[in-house]
């Protein structure tokens, strides 16, 4: 069985979705939203902040391990935090090179490093020298900025600076989330590379998952938002549920995902994260479309706790309302 894997996602998959996704089960690692630095060393309580799970000897609570992802352009500087992140004892380390967002890459970071393969080296070497070998330490990239001309280039630059493995997003950095993937490309950079690679992207459902594998050569997948839409995905993958259906399995999900939020979210941003979240959901599940319409005009987060608790596609039982 490959290994199925779920991806980092700034401002979709935090804590708490991760820690539902990984209670539903199915995946064998992740990588939590990125870490950001700059030109400053972050304190303990930053890292534990974007990844709680390093409270819990890096792993969410269904026991799944959890990297930490580092985002920065200074070798120095990442390799000084990376240090100190290795004091914290991540599942593992994991360097950002494939973040599309502006205001990540008019500051030098993510997708932007794609178009100098001698600054993913510097990078990724510096950061090397001081991860121990007994610890996974991976990098995720996009195929470029505007084309994929130098994918290979940005590919074998990091494998030659000594990551262990290498996910590969099949999109550049102005493709942003607009398929299709260019898995072909994935097949292209698995080639040139020594080290393993993991295919990322637009994977939605199993046949997706079976063809990416096909088209790039990669028995190892990493899956994003078509995990965050069908959360069985993975299991799905596994043959350990049928390809379809299966809400009854995603309902107490959503029910804790609902009482994570109300607990660590100020009430007038708790209904726009379950909204976010059923609004994905509602392409695979007819019951999150009703839920979704029912929500979608409703703004107080106690009114929304009011209405789950009637809400036959939910069914909250009474002592897990907030109040």
């Amino acid at each position: 069985m490959p290994r199925i894997l779920l991806a980092p996602m700034e401002g979709l998959a935090d804590a708490l979705l991760r820690g539902v996704l990984t209670t539903i089960g199915g995946y064998d690692w992740g990588i939590c939203e990125f870490v950001r630095v700059s030109n400053s060393l972050l304190p303990a309580r930053t890292f534990e902040r974007i990844c709680p799970e390093l409270l819990h000897g890096g792993k969410t609570a269904a026991g799944t391990p959890m990297r930490v992802q580092l985002l920065g352009s200074d070798p120095g500087m990442m390799a000084a935090n990376a240090e100190r992140l290795v004091g914290l004892r991540p599942a593992g380390i994991d360097l950002n090179f494939g973040c599309p967002a502006p205001t990540v890459n008019r500051h030098g970071g993510g997708a932007a490093l794609l178009a100098e393969p001698e600054r993913l080296y510097a990078i990724a070497a510096a950061v090397r020298a001081v991860v121990p070998a007994t610890l996974p330490f991976t990098a995720k990239m996009r195929l470029g900025l505007r084309d994929a001309s130098r994918a290979i280039d940005n590919a074998q630059a990091l494998a030659a600076a000594g990551i262990d493995e290498l996910i590969v997003h099949g999109r550049t950095q102005v493709d942003g989330y607009r398929p299709p993937a260019r898995w072909e490309w994935i097949a292209r950079v698995r080639a040139a590379v020594s080290v393993p690679v993991i295919a990322n992207g637009e994977v939605w459902n199993v046949a997706d998952f079976r063809a990416c594998q096909a088209a790039t050569g990669c028995a190892d997948i990493m899956i994003g938002r078509g995990a965050v839409a069908d959360p069985l995905l993975a299991r799905r993958v596994r043959g350990e549920c049928g390809e379809q259906g299966g809400w009854e399995a995603v309902a107490p999900g959503v029910a804790a995902y609902w009482q994570g939020v109300r607990q660590k979210v100020l009430p007038e941003h708790a209904g726009g994260r379950l909204k976010q979240w059923l609004a994905m959901l509602r392409r695979n599940y007819g019951e999150a479309e009703v839920l979704y319409q029912r929500l979608r005009p409703v703004k107080a987060a106690a009114d929304i706790d009011r209405l789950l608790l009637t809400a036959d596609e939910l069914r909250m039982p009474p002592e897990s309302a907030q109040h």
